[in-house]
């Protein structure tokens, strides 16, 4: 049996609508009307089902095919009942397209959802047919007579009801459609406000559009590439599994280069189609029309509709859905239906799993070794069933891929006929369908993934055939995968509201951007999170300090995952620790880039696609990591409390990289003060002094303060655990006295460099650095992120120039408050007035390129005290970073995860005022005028609190629960204890429109 035949339509007694899945339904008139004559009535049930659906908040629709037809509604009165009345005549009929598709996607847009997030209930074979060819996601039959229950299933009813009080709906489920807002049923941002949206085909713009409708779970993502393409200049199919890493050698220009990368796994996605055998439909050929692309962030799945017309007249409708199931991490599944609108023959479908991938997305890792997978078994499974098992060339991990491929056919006499062919590395398996005209045929593709990194299971390709075996339909894995969505999403939403509706949209695709990386599947395992996710192979899937962005946000929401992620770090701390002492140092010397194993994965050279050349890369310098990693550790305790994690991992990866910045900070007998050389900022524009070979600078800013800021907290972490447990963690680690006496003496006499106007200076000798023409630069080249690039091809360098890539000081305010960061300088005896910090603000926002998507994401947020007109365009800027591509084409390598994390955790910590410090939750908010409030559900210390703030008023309500008390302070107010269901609300000072003095 090499096909499925669909089961004929029993009529259900009673079904319960999908209502996290729907937003619309739509009803055919003669759904609604007994007759169409002005004085027919209503059918009851119908009306009774319109009344429950608008309750609910879920927009309707009736469908009319002429304007006496509305009369009769508005006769009848009726057109009140509905969202919205579509008349058929107001639509254009593309030559050949079936005839209501056209009218219902205009319903659909009139109420401005997207098919696949509505209901079509009709009466008619025809209705039914267009309704599936539309891509609709969910239609319903009504046979009141019945009589034609099976030709209403033929032509592509999931449903068929007799009655439509037959239609259940769970009037509870209301609190499970969390997009709405809590006080109405009106959608918070609209419906678009949860879809990216493409019509037509983009040769230029795929490989953006393949990142952003990147599918995933944390364990496992797929980049949003069709299902009928392969590889190429074009597109991109790749599929990553968090932690999976290879390493490769390559001989260029005289010496080997060794690189380790994120692997691109198997392509499981292939499903391709045509209506002549051996001839493959691709979607960007001659014939395709109606192309549509769209990623539902709410249920984390990516729908595709286009209509074909071939060479003999053939137009065939193909509506495709793919998910990376959020509820099952290891399965994936495509769902196409294939609609014949003109023809009766034989469709051909080939499944197959694709083994001959490799690494190639890149431009500038051409010349480098790609190929990291060796087949090492395959075969097939009777009925249906393929499998792939490969290995990694240097890592020798194994991963498996399972695939169960259904066709199903409704009530067609011939079976399907299958052909399996078993090309090495490469299992395929093609159906020759017999179709007839306007029957709908449905392929389901379920894919099973697993690796021998994975636990509990006896070898990878068992478990991915079992899992494949024992998978249920499309629906049942997209019910549950919208579910796991639903409680991330309740987790995790940012509801913002604005006076325009694209920041709402941006901070939602950012969010589900963030999810498809770090969901909680992440949480068992041995991973980090790369700075490009799972979505791509920039950088190569490499780890750095980007986290410190994701785990701001992770805390307060996800913190689970952020523990996993800090582990992650301590599991490398032995290889920390080999690094330091290779380089002549105490303690633990984290590496700029992260793979595998710990070791440093950054490159020494770096191509320059201007002039395609190879040139030194220094950034291994960046130490900062280290203070990144140790501060991430802070935030989790404080915003958890988690003394078990403190005491048993994050105290030690503290301790180990205090020793080593403060072996690093060495005195200078001349000023008595420490200092720190040799080392890089966060700016990477800057890795030298001009006209010298050695590279490195000398008391940057940024890491000097953050070492003090360590050396003071890891010096309360002796004592908090000390009184805790009545341990000696100092003892335990063997830190002597002698020890922390001199991380005493650092956090008072550490140098920190200053220029005039007591402006913070980002390195020593920063000041005596050439100004920069940046407006001349901008005229010439346009984008001049990379100006690293452009300078060396003119025999230049920004080492010469006042100039950064992106923040560096003005890190010091993303990550300290004001507040913070004047009380460590007075402790190292510097008075550093208001005046100064603005001045230092408005310097360095004078000499940026925004070479980093971070950058934007700093600078607004440094600004959101100070001008918060500039502070929103910043914002805002950085919420379209990836949308827009605005680095020149690097998204389509993989979106930046940090500057997504980042545009969050400025919505909530930044525009909130909101810090975890000192055992207490810290809220001053400021909104921007543009921002009218601003909801958001934090976890801290064990209590789910619900904030939200407008212009006017915060409003804390903690939900009930059994865990200790919490200590909240609020703007200037005294500190406020909130138990398990407390509501606070505290009425807010207005704010100025642009400057505001606080700080």
């Amino acid at each position: 049996m090499s096909s499925s035949r669909e089961p004929r339509h029993a009529l259900p007694t009673a079904v319960r609508l999908p209502l996290e899945r729907l937003d619309a339904v739509l009803f055919e008139l003669d759904v609604v009307l007994r007759d169409a004559a002005p004085d027919v009535t209503a059918f009851p049930d119908t009306v009774e089902l319109v009344e429950r659906l608008r309750k609910l908040g879920l927009s309707t629709a009736v469908v009319v095919a002429h304007r006496c037809c509305r009369e009769a509604l508005r006769a009848g009165g009726l057109e009140e009942l509905f969202t919205a009345v579509v008349d058929a005549d107001a639509t254009e009929q593309p030559e050949g397209a079936c005839p209501e598709a056209a009218t219902l996607l205009l319903a659909a847009g009139t109420l401005g959802v997207h098919p696949a997030r509505a209901a079509v209930i009709d009466a008619t074979a025809a209705g039914v047919l267009a309704a599936r060819a539309a891509g609709f996601g969910l239609v319903i039959g009504l046979d009141r007579d019945g009589g034609v229950t099976t030709e209403l299933g033929r032509h592509g009813a999931d449903l068929v009801f007799t009655s439509l009080r037959a239609v259940g709906i769970d009037e509870d489920a209301a609190r499970h459609r969390w997009w709405q807002t809590r006080q109405t049923t009106e959608a918070s941002v609209g419906h678009a406000g949860w879809l990216l949206d493409y019509a037509g085909v983009d040769p230029y713009g795929e490989g953006i559009r393949e990142a952003l409708c990147t599918v995933g779970n944390g364990y496992l993502a797929a980049r949003g590439a069709a299902p009928e393409v392969d590889a190429g200049p074009v597109h991109y199919p790749g599929t990553y599994a968090a932690g999976v890493f290879n390493r490769a050698r390559t001989r260029v220009h005289g010496h080997v280069h060794e690189d380790e990368s994120l692997v691109n796994l198997p392509n499981w996605l292939v499903l391709r189609w045509g209506t002549d055998q051996g001839r493959w439909v691709d979607p960007d050929e001659a014939g395709v029309s109606e192309y549509r692309q769209t990623l539902d962030l709410r249920a984390g799945v990516l729908h595709r509709r286009y209509r074909y017309v071939d060479g003999d007249g053939r137009a065939t409708t193909v509506v495709s859905t793919i998910l990376v199931s959020m509820a099952a991490p290891h399965l994936a599944a495509v769902h196409a239906t294939f609609v014949p609108e003109n023809w009766s023959g034989t469709l051909h479908v080939c499944s197959a799993i694709d083994g001959h991938v490799a690494n190639r997305q890149v431009a500038e890792y051409a010349p480098l070794a790609g190929r990291h997978l060796h087949p090492e078994g395959q075969g097939h499974d009777d009925p249906v069933g393929l499998w792939l098992r490969v290995r990694t060339s240097q890592s020798r991990i194994d991963v498996a891929v399972a695939a169960r491929t259904r066709v199903l056919v409704p009530d067609v006499q011939a079976e399907a006929q299958r052909q399996v062919d078993m090309t090495t590395g490469r299992p395929a398996e093609t159906y020759a369908v017999p179709v007839r005209e306007g029957r709908p045929v449905r392929v389901e593709k379920t894919v099973a993934c697993y690796t021998s990194r994975d636990r509990a299971i006896t070898e990878p390709a068992t478990a991915a055939r079992q899992a494949v075996a024992g998978a249920g339909s499309f629906d049942h894995l997209l019910t549950a995968h919208v579910h796991a969505w639903r409680r991330l999403w309740e987790r995790s939403h940012v509801e913002l509201r604005t006076n325009g509706g694209t920041p709402a949209f941006a901070l939602n695709l950012h969010t589900y951007h963030l999810l498809t990386a770090t969901s909680p599947h992440l949480a068992d395992l041995d991973a980090g999170v790369g700075a490009r996710g799972l979505h791509g192979e920039g950088y190569r899937g490499h780890i750095f300090w980007d986290e410190v962005f994701v785990h701001r946000v992770l805390v307060l929401h996800l913190p689970e995952v952020s523990r996993a992620l800090l582990l992650y770090r301590w599991r490398r701390l032995a290889a920390a620790r080999i690094a330091a002492a290779a380089a002549g140092r105490r303690g633990a010397m984290f590496p700029w880039q992260s793979g595998s194993d710990g070791r440093d994965e950054t490159p020494t050279e770096l191509f320059n696609t201007r002039n395609n050349q190879w040139m030194p890369d220094h950034s291994a310098l960046q130490r900062h990591i280290g203070l990144a990693i140790a501060y991430s550790v802070w935030q989790y305790y404080q915003a958890t409390g988690d003394l078990d994690f403190l005491r048993s991992y994050g105290a030690e990866l503290m301790m180990e990289t205090a020793r080593f910045f403060a072996d690093l900070a060495q005195e200078n007998p001349a000023t008595g003060r420490y200092e720190i050389t040799g080392v890089m900022g966060p700016d990477e524009f800057h890795d030298a002094y001009p006209d010298t070979d050695t590279p490195g600078l000398a008391n940057n800013a940024y890491t000097n303060v953050m070492t003090v800021w360590l050396l003071h907290r890891v010096l309360e972490v002796v004592d908090l655990l000390g009184c805790d447990d009545g341990g000696n963690l100092a003892e335990a680690l063997r830190v002597g006295a002698a020890e922390l006496a001199r991380w005493r003496d650092v956090t008072t006499r550490m140098y920190v460099p200053f220029q005039g106007q007591q402006i913070i200076s980002q390195f020593e000798g920063y000041a005596d650095l050439r100004e920069f023409d940046l407006p001349d630069y901008t005229v010439r080249y346009g984008n001049i992120g990379r100006l690293d690039l452009i300078l060396a091809v003119e025999g230049d360098s920004p080492n010469r120039y006042q100039i950064g890539k992106q923040a560096d000081v003005l890190m010091l305010l993303y990550l300290l408050s004001a507040e913070e960061l004047r009380e460590l300088l007075a402790g190292l005896g510097y008075r550093w007035p208001q005046q100064a910090l603005r001045r230092t603000v408005e310097y360095y926002v004078a000499r940026i390129s925004h070479g980093s998507t971070l950058c934007r994401v700093v600078y607004a947020w440094v600004q959101a005290r100070t001008d918060r007109a500039a502070s929103w365009r910043f914002f805002t800027e950085a919420l379209s970073a990836d949308i827009s591509d605005t680095q020149g084409g690097t998204t389509r390598e993989g979106i930046h995860l940090g500057a997504m994390a980042g545009t969050l955790d400025l919505a909530e910590r930044g525009y909130l005022g909101l810090e975890t410090r000192q055992d207490a939750l810290w809220l001053n908010p400021r909104l921007p005028q543009e921002m009218v409030s601003l909801h958001t559900l934090l976890t801290y210390r064990g209590h789910q609190l619900h904030l939200t703030v407008t212009q006017h008023d915060l409003t804390l309500a903690a939900s009930p629960c059994n865990v200790q008390p919490i200590v909240v302070r609020v703007a200037d107010r005294p500190p406020t204890t909130v138990s398990s269901g407390q509501t606070i609300t505290v009425s807010l000072k207005p704010a100025p429109h642009s400057r505001d003095p606080r700080a």
